[in-house]
């Protein structure tokens, strides 16, 4: 395969002024201290270093950060909702104003190339807006009631306190959907983002405060606290916690989900996907390989939308295959904040580990493999080519989700058998169809089409916009988040029933006295 890399990666003490200088100028006041003291390492997967390291929540701290959101939240809930949408309002104009500031630090601690990066700002910047017209629009409904002289009516009430616990990959945008929805909610929110990108966490609470500020809102409406595994739990474990939102692996809502039930509470999951496309031979393949290259190969293949699974008809696979590692060959791979990258680097070496591990049971399972070399950028930066695999089965390997930049091609002949192929994962999050034919497309979309929270035709897997609710079915956990009516699920519902006459009827004809 041709030899793709950027030029040379900048080096530890440059990426550190980069932080240093975007921190400041977005006013985040946090101690950095030198890499390899005591606290929480921040590091960055562009040349693997640890640049600085930045103090720890303690589970003692994180206990009342729970406390003084949940004080908070005995003021935010009967704050006006448009109100409490003024606050968010300002939010994404304080996004807006530093949207490179927050981009590059995205870039720095996350890896993403910087028109990711500012995409991923972007989104926060839509879900402000979104929300901030939700919070004119928290309706409930009038009901006919069987009784008369009565009116039933539904109305909707703030849960509480929001716990948030998001991942590496989107380590801004997913707290951005849950914060803004359940602030103009009525709610209030502790954040604890993943360990692996606390500096873009400490610039976005640093933005909401000030926000908080200008806005003469409570500041403790949002608490931010930093750690691994003991200050997550508190967040699972609290029942001043009424609603727990959190992204990762199914493995880890495997642990939560049950917690959080065993105390009564609630939980929006959004966890693993392993994510199909089916390319019809009707499909325009032009347009179709622009959407399987940016699906499988943007952000290294570290999205949970990422598109893992390839299901061609066998009368179009060949051209298919070769057209998308003719575009593979091309992909400048380096440097995220350099000019004309397209892929930047894994996280760290446990997913580079997992990547060879992947591709090695692929050969072992008759698969073949081409591409997923690694590229030299130094000991501890781990940068790959995009992975193809061509599969005679659908394996229990391309069942599993692996968190690289690995493409799996099946073959089909009937229609009926590509649906069942990408319904035959335990994930359920996003899809796809290129097609040209209506009835493949309607099909598709049917009750009977694919199985997932998101299906798509003529687009790719990833990519989603604000505007729609986001989420999956089956391990992905089922959680909703960002648009539609997704806020329902950080408020409480009430049916409340009038009677504005003298009498006092029974429903259901019952007599009782």
């Amino acid at each position: 395969m041709t030899d793709t890399r950027t030029a040379a990666l900048p080096t530890g003490a440059q990426l550190s002024a980069k932080v240093r200088d975007a921190l400041a100028t977005i006013g985040a006041a946090v101690e950095l201290g030198a890499p390899g003291a005591h606290g929480l390492p921040a590091s960055t997967p562009i040349t693997g270093d640890v640049l600085f390291s930045i103090p720890e929540t303690t589970p003692q701290q994180a206990d009342a950060a729970i406390a003084q959101a949940a004080q908070a939240f005995t003021v935010w809930h009967s704050t006006p909702a448009p109100v409490r949408g003024a606050l968010v309002a300002r939010l994404g104009e304080l996004l807006v104003e530093h949207k490179d500031d927050l981009a590059t630090l995205v870039t720095v601690e996350a890896g993403k190339i910087t028109s990711e990066a500012l995409g991923e700002v972007q989104e926060m910047i839509d879900i402000c807006q979104f929300a901030v017209g939700q919070s004119r629009q928290l309706y409930g409904k009038t009901i006919a009631s069987e009784r008369p002289g009565h009116r039933l009516m539904e109305t909707w009430h703030p849960l509480g306190v929001v716990g948030v616990i998001t991942a590496f990959n989107f380590p801004v945008a997913v707290w951005s959907w849950n914060a803004a929805i359940a602030l103009v909610c009525g709610d209030t929110v502790v954040w604890k983002p993943s360990e692996l990108t606390p500096l873009t966490a400490v610039a976005c609470q640093a933005l909401l405060e000030r926000a908080a500020a200008d806005v003469s809102a409570p500041p403790e409406v949002s608490r931010l606290v930093l750690g691994g595994r003991e200050v997550g739990a508190r967040l699972v474990d609290d029942p001043r916690v009424a609603l727990l939102s959190a992204t990762g692996s199914v493995r880890m809502g495997r642990q939560v989900g049950p917690r959080v039930a065993q105390r009564f509470g609630k939980a929006l999951l959004e966890l693993g996907g392993n994510n199909a496309a089916i390319v019809t031979p009707s499909a325009d393949l032009e347009l179709a390989v622009r959407a399987i290259v940016f699906s499988a190969a943007g952000t290294a293949g570290q999205r949970c939308t990422t598109l893992r699974r390839l299901i061609v008809h066998s009368s179009i696979a060949d051209v298919v295959v070769a057209r998308i590692l003719s575009a593979y060959r091309q992909l400048p791979i380096g440097d995220p904040a350099a000019d004309g990258t397209l892929v930047g680097p894994l996280i760290h070496e446990t997913a580079y580990r997992d990547m060879v591990r992947a591709l090695e049971q692929a050969r072992r399972d008759g698969g073949e493999v081409f591409g997923g070399q690694r590229h030299d950028f130094g000991e501890n930066a781990y940068y790959v080519a995009p992975a193809l695999v061509r599969m005679s089965a659908q394996t229990e390997l391309v069942h599993t989700e692996t968190f690289a930049p690995i493409l799996y091609v099946l073959t089909y002949d009937e229609f009926d058998d590509a649906v069942a192929l990408n319904n035959a994962v335990p994930q359920g999050l996003s899809s796809a169809i290129f097609t040209r034919d209506i009835q493949e497309a309607e099909r598709f979309l049917a009750a009977d089409g694919s199985d997932c929270g998101i299906a798509n035709v003529n687009i790719g897997t990833s990519g989603a916009e604000i505007g729609g609710a986001f989420g999956g079915e089956k391990h992905t956990g089922g959680g909703r988040e960002s648009g539609s009516d997704a806020w329902k699920a950080y408020m409480r519902r009430a049916t409340n029933t009038i009677n504005y006459s003298s009498d006092l009827p029974l429903a259901q004809g019952v007599h009782f006295g």
